[in-house]
């Protein structure tokens, strides 16, 4: 019982995520037309609607083919269930592991509600220097992205804990 105790903190965690991404889109989708800009930083960040069919940041987003796409969704629900699985298993103590996990999860499942409600996933997030524009993204692509950043952390600072003890 101790150890579904532990984990309810990071199914929350997911929780909240996935429910202020969907929060998110749903404002977005109900204020912003196709394509509207709202300025919000003038010169570096804009609220802006898109329709993405690709991957994160757009990615393979142009492209026509069904097959690209098949591949894509299926490629993103085996991530999905790969993840999911390897923070099944992670014991709750792995609080930096358990946090990725649980970010990408977040992140990856938000993308997946979109995918399969609607066709696309609505991206809205615009950063921008000068003529240089950020791919558009979204709360989720953010979790995602997070998650993964602090997943490579933990895997250099494990590595840097492990060679120090076996250099003692």
């Amino acid at each position: 019982m101790a150890i579904r105790g532990k984990n309810l903190f990071y199914f929350a965690f997911i929780l909240f995520w996935l429910v202020l991404d969907q929060l998110s889109k749903f404002l977005v989708a109900r204020n912003l037309n196709l394509y509207q800009v709202v300025e919000v930083i003038p010169g570096f960040f804009n609220l802006t609607r898109v329709h993405n069919r690709g991957a994160i940041f757009g990615f393979l987003g142009n492209s026509g083919s069904t097959l690209a796409l098949i591949f894509l969704n299926a490629g993103a629900l085996l991530a999905f269930s790969v993840v999911t699985y390897y923070f099944l298993k992670t014991p709750p103590e792995m609080v930096l592991t358990k946090i990725s996990f649980a970010l990408i999860i977040s992140g990856a499942l938000g993308n997946i509600i979109d995918r399969i409600s609607r066709g696309y996933v609505i991206d809205f997030l615009d950063f921008y220097a000068g003529n240089f524009h950020w791919p558009f993204f979204n709360l989720a692509d953010s979790c995602i992205t997070l998650g993964a950043i602090l997943m490579i952390i933990n895997v250099f600072r494990s590595e840097k804990k492990c060679s120090r003890s076996s250099s003692e």
